[in-house]
């Protein structure tokens, strides 16, 4: 209970971030508000990997439009759960309630959990639902019955629907239980079958998916940064799971089910590069259980030992509080950042906002490249009365994201007829795109076009074009 009332407490905290927005949530959002019709359209041309969660959320908005909390909430509740279930499953491991409850605390206050806690996306859902589906894999027993098992598939299915590198959850699973002394025969036949029936409901999804995978062709893989953060995450699982062999007892049996949990995932994924790179960390946010399970019985483990020094219930308290209130300084700035427009890549709500400022003295709108359309979406109000100079059908009616654009000379006609125009693109120094419709875009603004005002934002740059005379500044 502890752990998860302190993170909801966590997730609850500057829930809506100063009421802004990032591209993900912001199509969360807009797909959301379509009908089921709309959606259902829009799954079989793209984004089918996250259609439960869009058709989820449609659901919620239907009953309770709360803007901001109805598009995170769910989010943070789930975080909450997942922690409540992270503590049950270090108990059922190793019979220890200490285990339990330091486990789930490490895993409500680590900075990437709280960030996905209050993101408008699938990935905290997913991770409930593999740490629901954890506690019950390591309650089935020689003894469980059919029930048991079809309700753990059926958990196992539901986080690969919502977004199906969950099911790498179950390969961890059956790894553990392949290299665990104690399991039966029968469990062994009992998951394999179960393992099959979630492959064999999850493939239709699967074949969608694939088709659509250009949509992930933007991931180059992880950078210096991220591979450091990789190892260090692995490292610190690896001397944990060492120490707790070392040291044995009960807290051991945590060991074997949560290394393959926080290892594993990343690892299929990362060797998935050979093909295609498709490694994000939210895709498995979920490695973080076992992670917090191996640091929660290690600290417990550790705090037996150091209970031969500090003799007394009294001296041991103390020892612990003094230990949190070392941490505090180091996650507290980490949490805060995290709370603010800056912690995402970009910030629509604010783009948006100046590029209605700006459209005052326009009579267009330009996106560059075509999908930061997606920024000004979620607001469709702030730009009425700006003509969309390249759009041809609307997101909704084609079917598609960010809508589909006119061929590209008849975008450069359409400029060549605009006076003022408010242009949307990525900042200074991101990729160029090089399809016909982008490199006429740039073409026209440089050679028919003066830059009259220019703002640069987060994840965004907003400019006001003018082909002769620059209308007078906008008001702030």
């Amino acid at each position: 209970m502890v752990p998860a009332l302190a993170a909801l407490a966590l997730g609850l905290w500057g829930l809506t971030r100063q009421g802004t927005l990032w591209r993900d949530e912001s199509v969360t959002y807009q797909v959301a508000h379509r009908s089921l019709p709309e959606i259902v359209d829009l799954l079989g041309g793209a984004d089918a990997v996250h259609g439960l969660h869009y058709l989820a959320m449609h659901a919620l908005f239907g009953v309770w439009d709360g803007g901001l909390l109805t598009l995170r909430l769910p989010s943070a509740v789930a975080v909450a759960a997942a922690a409540g279930l992270v503590a049950a499953t270090g108990l059922r491991l190793t019979g220890r309630p200490a285990v339990g409850l330091v486990a789930g605390l490490v895993f409500a206050v680590t900075p990437e959990v709280q960030m996905y806690a209050q993101e408008g996306r699938s990935y905290a859902l997913v991770c409930a639902l593999v740490a629901l589906a954890t506690w019950q894999f390591t309650g089935l027993g020689p003894d469980a019955t059919p029930g048991r098992w079809f309700r753990y598939g059926a958990v196992v299915l539901t986080a690969a629907l919502l977004h199906e590198f969950a099911v790498l959850a179950l390969l961890a699973h059956g790894v553990a239980l392949r290299f665990s002394p104690a399991a039966a025969s029968r469990a062994r036949r009992c998951f394999a079958v179960t393992a099959a029936a979630v492959a064999m409901a999850l493939a239709p999804l699967a074949v969608l998916s694939a088709a659509q995978s250009g949509q992930v062709s933007w991931i180059s893989g992880p950078g210096a940064r991220e591979w450091c953060e990789i190892a260090g995450f692995a490292a610190l699982a690896v001397v944990c799971r060492w120490f707790l062999a070392r040291r044995g007892g009960s807290a051991a049996a945590v060991g074997t089910p949560a290394l393959a949990l926080a290892l594993l995932p990343t690892a299929v994924l990362q060797s998935a590069a050979v093909h295609q790179p498709v490694y994000v960390d939210r895709y498995v946010l979920y490695s973080h259980i076992g992670l917090a399970l191996l640091v929660g019985a290690a600290l417990v483990r550790a705090a037996d030992g150091a209970g031969r020094v500090v003799r007394g219930r009294a001296a041991r308290a103390a020892a612990v509080g003094a230990a949190g209130l070392l941490c505090a300084p180091a996650l507290l700035p980490v949490s805060a950042q995290m709370r603010t427009p800056d912690s995402r890549k970009d910030d629509v709500t604010a783009i948006a906002a100046e590029a209605a400022r700006l459209s005052a003295g326009a009579d267009a709108v330009l996106f560059t490249p075509a999908r930061r359309r997606e920024w000004t979406l979620s607001y469709p109000g702030r730009l009425a009365g700006t003509a969309d100079i390249a759009l041809a059908e609307s997101p909704a009616a084609s079917g598609t994201l960010q809508g589909t654009e006119v061929a590209p000379g008849e975008i450069g006609r359409r400029l060549s007829r605009a006076r003022v125009v408010v242009v949307l693109a990525d900042p200074e120094g991101q990729p160029l795109d090089t399809t016909p419709a982008e490199r006429v875009k740039r073409r026209v603004l440089a050679r028919d076009f003066t830059v009259c005002a220019r703002t640069d934002l987060k994840g965004g740059r907003v400019t006001l074009y003018a082909r002769t005379v620059c209308p007078p500044p906008a008001a702030d």
